[in-house]
């Protein structure tokens, strides 16, 4: 199956990064290369493009699509670890970094990868294939109360408690082994009114199962912290989050590095000595435009955040 996945708030992105042509860019999360073709394509020869991805296909799909480029490195590696790519490089310092958190299409289109609950494949969702753990551990490894935390928190369902029963109940029978089958039970949990009115009943706890999986909003704020130490001055960071969870994150997180002063605000001067490392470009979330949602629907819930080191 091809790999194919259609970059969101592209153009935005592009402008946000304020490319420099020699200047060093990173794509955390390279996937297809559709915002990373439109990065080299800026550079020149003594610019550089670092892809990183955790999913070795995406690389592969990648290192073909920019196989015309001299200029790039592509890493087998996740996101968190972005301090330690730059460094292993042996690069003093970035002038951009891009982090799309979005699941790429190729993975969602792709059946046997587990992430679509509209597909039946095994229970998976692991972005990066050499890990052991899996979506199966967690429906049939994690207790009721587990379940109950991971769906309310990161799926933000108010059936939570339910759905994580009925999956307890269901597992005592047989282990739940494919995504069809757990869906069978999230349908059987949330009330008919409910299924009938809002998104596909399984939408948010497959989301919350596929966060757990792959750690992805444990591994947020350290990826953030460490590749603003590693961005140059003058330097900005773009970030793309797709739920109200991890925009929450990031927004957060911007906030606290462009004013970290801790001390009462009653006080008149600030005497924690506590310093801004970045501004925040645009002060609210940049969202795609009409054109883009009735072009591309899973850009919907895309929110792009931009920094720029100080």
């Amino acid at each position: 199956m091809e790999f194919k996945h259609v970059s969101v708030l592209l153009d935005e992105c592009i402008e946000g990064l304020n490319i420099k042509e020699n200047g060093i860019y990173v794509d955390c999360t390279l996937g297809g290369a559709g915002h990373s073709s439109e990065i080299i394509k800026r550079l020149s020869k003594n610019g550089t493009l670092i892809g990183i991805d955790q999913d070795k296909d995406a690389l592969k799909a990648a290192g073909e699509r920019l196989k015309d480029y001299e200029n790039k490195k592509l890493v087998h590696s996740n996101f968190y670890r972005i301090g330690s790519v730059i460094e292993e490089l042996e690069l003093e310092g970035v002038d951009g970094i891009l982090m799309d958190l979005g699941v790429s299409s190729y993975q969602l289109d792709n059946a046997e990868r587990g992430f679509s609950y509209m597909q039946d494949a095994p229970l998976d969702m692991r972005m990066n294939r050499d890990d052991d753990f899996s979506a199966y551990d967690i429906v049939n490894g994690y207790s009721e109360e587990e379940l109950w935390k991971i769906i309310r928190d990161y799926g933000e369902d108010k059936f939570a408690k339910r759905i994580a029963n009925f999956i307890v109940t269901a597992r005592a029978e047989k282990p739940i082994e494919t995504t069809l089958e757990l869906v069978e039970i999230i349908k059987n949990a949330i009330p008919a009114k409910a299924r009938r009115e809002g998104p596909h009943p399984a939408k948010r706890t497959f989301q919350a199962i596929r966060i757990e999986v792959n750690g992805e909003l444990k591994i947020l704020n350290k990826a953030i912290e460490d590749g603003v130490k590693k961005l140059n001055k003058g330097g900005r960071m773009c970030i793309i989050t797709f739920h109200s969870l991890e925009d929450r994150i990031v927004k957060l997180k911007f906030r606290d590095l462009a004013d970290p002063c801790k001390c009462p605000k009653e006080f008149p001067i600030c005497v924690c000595g506590k310093k801004p490392t970045v501004k925040l470009v645009k002060r609210k979330a940049i969202e795609p435009s009409k054109k883009e949602v009735e072009e591309n629907p899973r850009s919907r819930s895309a929110k792009l955040r931009i920094i720029e080191k100080l």
